[in-house]
């Protein structure tokens, strides 16, 4: 599908999307507690849909209530593989999860999770003592547990989200269980985790991000859960006040673990005027220049920043380039060409990525079925000198079903 995104001057109130990070996480939990639970607000983006399906294959029982996920807990080995569709953090998390049971279990998924690696989920899960066979790497993947707790270790270098499932997964293991992390990216997905299970009941004991320590033998409890809004998703419309209007985002937590929290930092460090009230967020456009920016720690802020710095005056320079090259799409290479169709200078260094702001122009680019890209192409049109075509805008579905019908919502001029 193609989308059309005019300049336009934009103004008004949007709600945040639900956090599907949290979502995830809060489904898997909810349906690993014996009893039932209510999750409120959990989004339909596809990564949600995906993990609730996977859930019950898994033998939760889940019914949708009025924005409410109603989950009587409880898992099995499913009858069928289980199709993570195409989240990263789905299929490693259920991996680990999966082996908690006796039997063998099979995991795939589809699009751009094939080319995904997934050697760091076959290290991690036999480091727990459970069996786990990838395709050469990839899915799929094949896992029969149970793990047996003990001494564990892991490598964070790649990805947080391993690391994730092997956290909720190691209450359940027959005996205590230490993680030794080395290299830990990310840290703040691992502060998500580790609440949605102390929220479930659950203790884990975080020694500087290098040790975890689990007791086994534990049982997840029901609760109820309310979803808040997603940092990730809200920064591309937050970056769009700060470079052509004036927008506020409801539904969004300012003290939120969520890394992507951090966009604010940015944006005020860049010169957009910034508005912190109880119900909303608000951003609007002023004099904006470049700025410097670690995300080793939200590689997700990658393509809202470049949209961002696409607008400011001179050389921006964004850090921790590495985390983007196993994403739904090598970003960083998949940022550089497609901005540089619109003007826009990226030199890529190492870590550090460099964009040369100035004069966006309009013309045609393409998502690569990146969701991430698509945003960040259409915030950046915005306040091009002309129309930005975007091929492959229908991967928003992914984690933000509603943006281009939230854009238009603020005044944009979608096609």
């Amino acid at each position: 599908m193609k989308r059309l995104v005019k300049p336009s001057a934009v103004n008004g109130c949007v709600k945040a999307p639900a956090s599907k990070s949290l979502a995830q996480r809060t489904i898997a939990i909810a349906s690993m507690a014996n009893g039932k639970s209510q999750i409120l607000y959990a989004g339909t983006s596809d990564d949600v849909l995906s993990a609730i399906e996977v859930c019950k294959a898994l033998g939760a029982d889940i019914k949708e209530v009025n924005n409410k996920l109603i989950i009587s807990g409880g898992i099995k080995a499913p009858e069928q593989p289980l199709n993570c569709g195409e989240s990263g953090l789905g299929i490693r998390m259920f991996s680990c999860i999966v082996a908690t049971l006796k039997q063998a279990v099979t995991l795939t998924g589809k699009g751009t999770l094939a080319k995904r690696p997934m050697g760091i989920v076959e290290q991690s899960i036999r480091a727990m003592g459970a069996h786990c066979k990838t395709q050469n790497g990839f899915i799929p993947i094949t896992v029969k547990g149970p793990i047996a707790g003990g001494i564990a270790r892991v490598d964070g270098a790649l990805s947080s989200q391993v690391l994730t499932g092997i956290l909720m997964a190691a209450p359940l293991a027959r005996a205590d269980t230490t993680i030794l992390v080395n290299n830990l990216q990310s840290k703040p997905y691992i502060d998500l985790t580790i609440d949605t299970m102390k929220a479930f009941g659950v203790k884990v004991d975080n020694i500087d991000y290098k040790e975890f320590y689990i007791k086994g033998n534990q049982t997840y409890l029901p609760t109820n859960f309310t979803v808040e809004g997603d940092w990730s998703g809200a920064a591309f419309m937050l970056v769009a006040g700060a470079i052509a209007g004036s927008i506020k985002v409801k539904n969004l937590n300012p003290m939120s673990k969520q890394a992507d929290r951090a966009i604010i930092e940015v944006l005020i460090g860049a010169g957009a005027n910034i508005s912190i009230q109880d119900d909303f967020i608000g951003v609007s456009k002023g004099k904006l220049n470049a700025f410097h920016f670690d995300a080793t720690h939200c590689p997700d802020l990658f393509p809202p920043l470049v949209a961002l710095a696409a607008h400011c005056e001179g050389e921006s320079r964004i850090l921790g380039v590495s985390r983007l090259r196993v994403k739904e799409s090598d970003r960083a290479a998949t940022l550089q060409r497609e901005f540089e169709k619109l003007g826009i200078k990226i030199e890529i260094e190492g870590e550090l990525m460099s964009v040369f702001g100035g004069k966006v122009n309009g013309g045609k680019v393409t998502s690569h079925g990146d969701h991430r890209i698509a945003m960040a192409c259409a915030v950046a049109a915005l306040a091009a000198d002309g129309e930005v075509e975007i091929d492959g805008a229908e991967c928003v579905e992914k984690s933000y079903p509603d943006f281009f019908e939230d854009l238009a919502a603020v005044d944009a001029n979608i096609g």
